[in-house]
C-alpha cells in the first residue's frame, strides 16, 4: 500500500467553540488520503463562509465546507484550500443528532475526497463518495453519517 503525504496549513478564523484540533483534523484528513496533498484548511465564522459561497458558488448563504482544488505542485501533490464553517458545522450536528466532531470529521473527509476528484453530481458518483467516507468513518470509529437520515 502506498504511502501518501499530506501537508495540512491549518487556521482558525471563528470565534465558535468546541472546534477540533489541527491534530484531530490531520488524522483525519490523512485517512482520506488517495494522493499526496498539500491543504490549507480554513475554520470561518458565517460571514465569511457566506461571502466564500456567494463568490465562488453564486449562493447568498453559508455552507458547512467547500473545497478549492488550485492545482498539483511541483512534485506532484495536489494542493488546494478547505473551508468549513463552524457555526453552520455545529447547527448541523445538533438538528441532525450527531456527535459535533464526528460531524467535523465527515466534513473534512468529504472536502479531502472532493480536492482529490471525488464528486456526487449523479446518483452513481453520490454513492461511490458516499460508500468511501462512510469506510473512512468508520476505519475512525465513527458511525455512518448518512444512517441518520434514514431514520
Amino acid at each position: 500500500m502506498t504511502q501518501h503525504s499530506l501537508i495540512l496549513h491549518f487556521q482558525s478564523a471563528s470565534r465558535t467553540t468546541e472546534q477540533p484540533t489541527r491534530s484531530q483534523f490531520l488524522r483525519w484528513a490523512k485517512k482520506a488520503l488517495v494522493n499526496s496533498c498539500e491543504i490549507t484548511l480554513r475554520l470561518v465564522d458565517r460571514r465569511e463562509g457566506t461571502e466564500l459561497n456567494t463568490l465562488y458558488r453564486h449562493k447568498n448563504y453559508a455552507t458547512n465546507v467547500l473545497t478549492f482544488e488550485l492545482g498539483h505542485s511541483h512534485d506532484g501533490k495536489i494542493i488546494g484550500d478547505i473551508v468549513i464553517c463552524c457555526p453552520v458545522v455545529k447547527d448541523e450536528a445538533k438538528k441532525q443528532k450527531k456527535k459535533l466532531h464526528n460531524h467535523y470529521a465527515h466534513l473534512l473527509v468529504h472536502g479531502v475526497l472532493h480536492l482529490q476528484g471525488y464528486d456526487h453530481q449523479n446518483n452513481k458518483q453520490a454513492k461511490e463518495m458516499e460508500m468511501l467516507e462512510t469506510k473512512i468513518l468508520h476505519s475512525l470509529h465513527i458511525p455512518d453519517p448518512y444512517q441518520t437520515e434514514y431514520e
